[in-house]
């Protein structure tokens, strides 16, 4: 599989990624597998190219910070290789499911580089709000905009002066939400929206706790009896659908409350095997 060519100009480079087939999960296991054994650089290549769809999805989603989707697009890559590097598809859940965080973190972090730290301000929560203030956009009275400035505010904990300065700040690059996009005639500024996901520091803070944490996890489990660990996988560790106590009772043709017990049993084992790592301060007591 081959990147797709990118010398007659970014249109064409999308339109090649429209025709990207994605991976069926036996085969993206099957390359993870490879990569993480062997270190195969074809595996590796085949499973980037793949997800460039993907990339360029979330890519498009921060198109109102008026920068060239082409870069986005680039960092955004940059975060799934990075992710691929340390997928572990023994873990039982999708790439892209893990991947996601790396590409937002890095296209994240490109766009505070991008824009003027003056403009930006650089503490925490200047940053949170700057990545939220989309969540305002328009308003056909004024009445309208100030209960969404203060709504705004007090879920982020920051005074209504800060949201307006930072809606002026970023009005410098202002552009009509109804005009069309220079380079896709039939799509506006009013087809984007601000992320609502966790500030980049959040996720990054997030990814190395779990990264830390399932090594540890994976070994404590192994102290659990088969229908234990059972339990705690379909409780806890299921990505999309994770079990319920009464789907749980009915597999084992038992109650919910014996379900529960025995849940509670495991999570005190799992407690009890964690506590030198938290108390070593390798994990978040």
């Amino acid at each position: 599989m081959n990147y797709p060519v990118t010398t007659t100009g970014f249109d064409s480079f999308l339109s090649q990624v429209r025709r990207i087939k994605p991976l069926t999960p036996e085969r993206e296991y099957e390359l993870a597998v490879r990569y993480r054994d062997t270190g195969d650089r074809e595996a590796a290549h085949e499973l980037v190219v793949s997800h460039l769809p993907f990339v360029v999805k979330v890519a498009f989603q921060y198109r109102n910070y008026m920068l060239p989707v082409q870069d986005l697009v680039q960092e955004g890559t940059i975060g799934l290789m990075k992710a691929i590097k340390r997928f572990d598809p023994y873990m039982g859940y999708r790439l892209v499911s893990f991947a996601v965080w790396w590409i937002k973190a890095y296209i994240k972090n490109f766009i505070l580089k991008s824009w003027s730290l003056v403009k930006l301000g650089t503490t925490q929560a200047q940053r949170k709000l700057f990545y939220r203030m989309g969540d305002i956009g328009e308003h056909v009275d004024e009445e309208s905009h100030r209960r969404r400035v203060r709504d705004l505010a007090e879920e982020l904990n920051v005074k209504e002066d800060e949201v307006i300065e930072m809606e002026a700040r970023m009005k410098a690059r202002e552009w009509s939400l109804d005009g069309a996009l220079a380079d896709d005639k039939g799509f506006s500024g009013m087809d984007l929206l601000e992320d609502d996901a966790p500030d980049q520091e959040t996720q990054l803070i997030e990814k190395q706790t779990e990264k830390a944490l399932s090594g540890f996890t994976e070994k404590a489990l192994k102290k659990l009896d088969p229908r234990e660990r059972f339990i705690i996988s379909k409780r806890f560790l299921e990505e999309e659908s994770p079990w319920t106590l009464q789907k749980l009772g009915d597999h084992f043709g038992t109650s919910r409350e014996r379900v529960r017990q025995l849940e509670r049993r495991a999570l005190g084992k799992l407690r009890k095997e964690l506590e030198p790592q938290a108390a070593a301060g390798l994990l978040t007591a």
